[in-house]
Parts: structure tokens; C-alpha cells; sequence
């Protein structure tokens, strides 16, 4: 049998970090609900389930902890990210507000090459509806939504809604799928829906239409939040009504 040694294939293979391999278990499990709000992730109990070293399990909780997920608590070790009804209600007001900011100065300057990534991250997320690549699609979701951040050729804006995304707890609605799946369907058809017509008024480089239908996109989420977390629907529709101002101020 020939090796890819033999043939100089070898060369073409990128090994991937086994940390983010780990990351991927990890994030798997705090979407499904395996992992509750709260719950201490244990580096060494992780080590021992998944056969590997501490080092790549620390580096994964880096992860976990960089991408909004978990929180590291002195002298005591990681735990899934806990988040009081205020904080959720802050960070929705905040993103509503990013969101649409971003959209309108991505409308101005994003460009052909920007166009085609979206568009392809688009196409990826159609391929997965399933529960088993939910949190698969929650990344790429996420990455949609920094890609159009990008575009806004504002550094400091993308350094911002970084920080803000971060502080949304998305993977709590996805969590909610997994608590009931007949939300699948419906709810993936949702969001292609909304992120198709988000893209096609930036292609457009129509500012009125992406600034009202990313705000539309993230009310979507803000009805999730009212409905399978509990979040006082008062508190929400102060943030929209907020937020709904900027469809009638040219940002």
C-alpha cells in the first residue's frame, strides 16, 4: 500500500489542534444541556473521559471561556456561564443596537470578496439541520455575524460587538431545540430566512434594509428569550423599542 508519505500528500493534511477537538466535546455538551448553567467543568474529570492530557483540556476552557460560553471564577476553576435575567436583558438591548449599527456600515463598505464568504457560510449552514450539528451551526452562525462586523471596516466596533456577542447567551436558545425538537425545522428554516435577507440588502448595499432586518433577525431571538427562558417580556420590548429608533435615525 502506497503512503500518503509516499505520494507527498502528507504535506497537503493540516493536523488540528486537539484542543479544539476538545473544544468542539465540550461545546457539544453545554448546547444539548448536558452541561447546566452553573455546573463546574473539572479539567482533570474531562482528561480522564476523553482519554487526553490536561494541557489541550486547560486550552479548551480558554476557548469555551474566550467564546461567552463559560466563566472562570478565582482560586475555584470554569464553570458553564451562569447569567442573571438583567444581565440577559443588557446584553440583548446592547447587541440590538450593534447589530444595527454594523449593518448599516457594512452596507457601505463591504465588498465583493466579503459578499462571496457570507455567501458561502450561508450555503454551509443550510446543509445541517439537525440536532447533532447544532452547535456546528451555532458557530458558523456566529461567524456569519462577525464576518458582517468585519465589513463595517471598524476596528473598534469589531472589538465591541466581540465583547457584546460574547455576553449573549445564544447557546441557551439552541439548548432550548434540544429540549424540544419539533423547533427544528421551523426554527432553521427561521434563521436561513433571515440571514439570506440580512446578506441580500448588504449585497444590495441597501443601509435602511439591513439596519431593519438584522434588528428584525434579533428580535427572533429576543421572542426565544420571552418564551423558553423566561426573560419579563416588559424588559425585552424596552430594548426593541430602543433599538426599533435607529430605523428611524440614518446611522
Amino acid at each position: 500500500m502506497t503512503s500518503l508519505a509516499q505520494t507527498g500528500e502528507a504535506e497537503t493534511i493540516q493536523k488540528r489542534p486537539l484542543k479544539e477537538d476538545v473544544f468542539d466535546v465540550l461545546h457539544d455538551k453545554i448546547i444539548s444541556g448536558k452541561y447546566k448553567p452553573g455546573e463546574w467543568l473539572r479539567q482533570d474529570d474531562i482528561a480522564t473521559q476523553l482519554g487526553v492530557s490536561m494541557t489541550p483540556v486547560r486550552e479548551a476552557l480558554d476557548l469555551l471561556v474566550a467564546a461567552g460560553l463559560a466563566e472562570r471564577v478565582p482560586y475555584r476553576g470554569v464553570r458553564v456561564r451562569e447569567m442573571a435575567t438583567r444581565d440577559v436583558v443588557e446584553a440583548y438591548g446592547l447587541r440590538l443596537i450593534l447589530e444595527a449599527i454594523i449593518a448599516g456600515e457594512a452596507a457601505r463598505h463591504i465588498t465583493p470578496e466579503q459578499v462571496k464568504v457570507l455567501e458561502k457560510m450561508l450555503a454551509e449552514m443550510g446543509k445541517y439541520p439537525s440536532l447533532k450539528n447544532l452547535s456546528h451551526i451555532r458557530q458558523l452562525s456566529r461567524e456569519f455575524h462577525s464576518r458582517i462586523a468585519e465589513a463595517s471596516n471598524n476596528e473598534l466596533l469589531v472589538k465591541v460587538y466581540d465583547v457584546v456577542s460574547n455576553a449573549f447567551p445564544d447557546w441557551l436558545l439552541y439548548e432550548a431545540i434540544f429540549r424540544k425538537p419539533e423547533l427544528l425545522k421551523s426554527s432553521m428554516e427561521d434563521m436561513q430566512r433571515e440571514h439570506t435577507a440580512i446578506l441580500d440588502a448588504l449585497k444590495k448595499q441597501n443601509h435602511d434594509k439591513a439596519v431593519r432586518k438584522s434588528i428584525e433577525h434579533l428580535m427572533e431571538s429576543g421572542k426565544w428569550l420571552e418564551e423558553y427562558l423566561d426573560i419579563p417580556a416588559e424588559l425585552l420590548r424596552e430594548k426593541e423599542e430602543q433599538a426599533s429608533f435607529l430605523l428611524k435615525t440614518k446611522i
